[in-house]
């Protein structure tokens, strides 16, 4: 669940067709019924449940105060791309836009003036979007409040400052088209890929990109975003999320939290706090079964992330530990540093505390971040820590980048992997240091 350029990226797949001309309903009731005469006051509701869903507020929204007035920094291998002000202001926002001017830019990539749109916008998912969905959160975004305010000029060397260059990536990159439904398959199933790949747009975060920094062929195999990993969550037992139940997928999405899995941090907790947690529990039903039916691909990994972890079995195994002595000092070793900053809330035997409700303080044992290949996770969880709003509290650890050093993080990290998880993600000192 930082400024992770990745991670904000959403996307859209969707093409409404009547039901008559199908015997199910393709993208489910509660949709068709927005679609025929809704009331103003239905659409625009709609519409912000559909702003919900597409997490809207995560790309547009620097400052909370001042919700959909951009601002966002995107930073890329490109340079630094600022998301726009998406409120109805008429001279920085959306304002002035026409409906057709709306749903050019949402799903073409196209600014009023024809200039094209970097796809730190994700129009590529978008693109996919029904015609109604686009118009409801049109109708929402203009009842926000209006804020004036102009977000900062990208920063990007030449030649990426140039947009018009924008139309070759596009060649490569980018298919115009709406989704068409799969008519094998039923309509919890499409309703699920829509939300997948429109209005959730999981792959502009979970699926590895091209050199061009498009979206490559594995979808949702996995992706680097930043210093945040982006886990494999096709069909695969192993390296994805095939291993996983009904309820713990459906858990993670709403809570973010699956007990004995994962816990939501980064990213994927802003996905969770802002988007997948106000989902109807038919939408994340839809969800979980077409991430059931997603082509599994592996990588080459052999044993499930959340398969490690043993926990200490004795107090002596903890107690009174020698410190490493480095350059004529005294410096806490892993297991000091673990004793002195986690054990309180993930107990001194590394099984948490509270048991497996999702309030309660974690295991690291069968623990995604502690039990992947790399420690890329964990390192940003102990630096930055985690907040992370659900449905029914707030979530959050404290972060420790004021108060351990980077050889203390990689120590603490290498502790941590190595007792509780993947023995063989370990990270250095200077690797911290890029982290921070």
């Amino acid at each position: 669940m930082q400024n992770t350029l990745q991670h904000r990226v959403r996307a859209g797949i969707a093409k409404w067709l009547p039901v008559a001309a199908l015997a199910i309903s393709t993208f489910g009731a509660a949709s068709a019924a927005h679609a025929a005469n809704p009331t103003d006051a239905d659409l625009i509701k709609h519409g912000e449940y559909l702003a919900r869903a597409a997490d809207c507020i995560a790309c547009h929204t620097s400052n909370k105060a001042q919700p959909y007035a951009g601002g966002v920094p995107f930073k890329t291998p490109f340079g630094t791309m600022y998301s726009s002000n998406i409120t109805p202001d008429p001279v920085n926002g959306i304002g002035s836009l026409s409906e057709a001017d709306f749903i050019s830019a949402v799903r073409e990539g196209k600014s009023k003036d024809g200039k094209r749109l970097y796809p730190a916008m994700p129009y590529t998912s978008y693109t996919q979007m029904t015609d109604d969905d686009v118009r409801a959160i049109r109708a929402y975004l203009l009842t926000v409040k209006p804020i004036a305010q102009q977000p900062p000029a990208n920063a990007l060397p030449f030649p990426f400052n140039q947009r018009w260059a924008m139309m070759f990536w596009n060649l490569f990159n980018f298919s115009s088209g709406r989704y068409h439904a799969d008519t094998t398959k039923s309509a919890e199933w499409n309703r699920g890929a829509y939300l997948v790949g429109a209005l959730e747009h999981c792959q502009e975060c979970h699926t590895p990109r091209n050199v061009m920094q498009g979206l490559g062929s594995k979808s949702l195999a996995g992706a680097q975003l930043g210093n945040w990993t982006a886990y494999n969550i096709t069909s695969d037992k192993i390296a994805g999320i095939g291993g996983w139940s009904d309820d713990e997928l459906t858990a993670y999405l709403a809570d973010g939290a699956a007990p004995g899995k994962a816990n939501a941090a980064g990213p994927m907790a802003e996905v969770v706090e802002n988007s997948t947690r106000f989902l109807t529990p038919a939408d994340l039903k839809a969800m979980v079964v077409y991430l059931r039916d997603v082509p599994a691909q592996n990588n080459g990994e052999t044993k499930p992330r959340f398969a490690y972890g043993e926990p200490i079995q004795s107090v002596a195994q903890i107690r009174n530990q020698a410190l490493d002595v480095m350059g004529g000092g005294a410096t806490p070793n892993g297991r000091t540093l673990f004793n002195g900053n986690c054990a309180s809330c993930h107990g001194w035997n590394g099984a948490g505390i509270g048991g497996k409700e999702a309030g309660n303080y974690p295991s690291l044992l069968n623990n995604s971040a502690v039990g992947a290949s790399t420690a890329n996770n964990l390192t940003m969880v102990i630096l930055h820590g985690v907040s992370r709003e659900t449905n029914h509290q707030h979530m959050m650890m404290p972060q420790f980048a004021d108060q351990l050093t980077d050889d203390e993080v990689a120590k603490l990290v290498n502790f941590t992997t190595t007792q509780f998880g993947n023995p063989a993600a370990t990270t250095t000192a200077a690797d911290v240091a890029k982290m921070r």
